[in-house]
């Protein structure tokens, strides 16, 4: 028995113990009711119901239809998307093995979960640099300027604080990103230059579910000297985006 749910534990917090009913809902399934619960956790059945009825109200937990039960809530999709291990089908493997043959600069793919970033698949030969920067600070990379290019109120995207500028060239005033923007919907590719790291410029694209919407973007990044040269890709860098997206979305 792990110390979290040791039930000789002393004191275990409000985290520890709703955390501990997220695990036993997931265990014994939809349907398990607070009575179960309670009894599997050795926790006093009035413990028990506050903190599910806190979970439900979070969207953590759902009620079941008839009301006795319980089962995962949406809220919890977001953190196993984080969490999940990223798979690639041989079918897409195959394609970012031609592209990255057939060009010299590193080839990512990044996938989007709401206004939320990850790498996909980092270039094996050239590892995503600033790859912490990248997923935070959706302003500053390509990649996050298409996440905030594909919603009408981009503004709600981004943290209330003032944006950090991570380098000299990052664009933080709302008006001029706001010009930035509306450019990348025109183009539909972004490019940033200096803007995540210094000597760092990418161009992405973005890569599209079945219904349409930017699920992930295709990345091509190299040094801001080539920033002519990666542009000289963006038409083709599309096509491979066209090809690619059936492939992982």
């Amino acid at each position: 028995m792990s110390p979290r749910t040791d039930p000789s534990r002393h004191h275990p917090s409000t985290v520890s113990n709703s955390l501990d009913i997220l695990e036993v809902v997931a265990t014994l399934g939809l349907g398990v009711t607070a009575k179960e619960i309670a009894g599997a956790l050795h926790l006093p059945q009035a413990t028990a119901y506050r903190l599910i009825n806190s979970l439900v109200a979070e969207e953590y937990l759902v009620r079941t239809s008839d009301l006795r039960g319980f089962g995962l809530g949406a809220r919890l999709n977001g953190l196993v998307t984080a969490a999940a291990s990223p798979t690639i089908s041989t079918a897409a493997r195959r394609q970012l093995d031609d592209l990255r043959d057939s060009v010299r600069f590193a080839v990512h793919v990044m996938a989007f979960h709401n206004t939320t970033l990850r790498v996909l698949d980092s270039d094996p030969d050239h590892p995503v640099r600033a790859e912490r920067e990248l997923v935070r600070y959706l302003h500053a990379s390509a990649a996050g300027k298409l996440v905030l290019a594909d919603r009408t109120i981009w503004q709600a995207a981004l943290p209330s604080t003032p944006l950090r500028q991570l380098t000299s060239a990052t664009v933080i005033d709302l008006a001029a990103l706001d010009t930035e923007l509306r450019t990348i919907r025109d183009q539909q590719f972004a490019v940033q230059v200096d803007q995540l790291e210094q000597d760092l410029a990418c161009l992405a694209v973005p890569l599209r579910d079945p219904d349409g919407d930017t699920a992930g973007a295709l990345c091509l990044a190299g040094p801001s000297t080539r920033i002519d040269a990666l542009l000289g890709r963006a038409d083709s860098l599309q096509q491979c985006a066209g090809v690619l997206a059936p492939l992982l979305f």
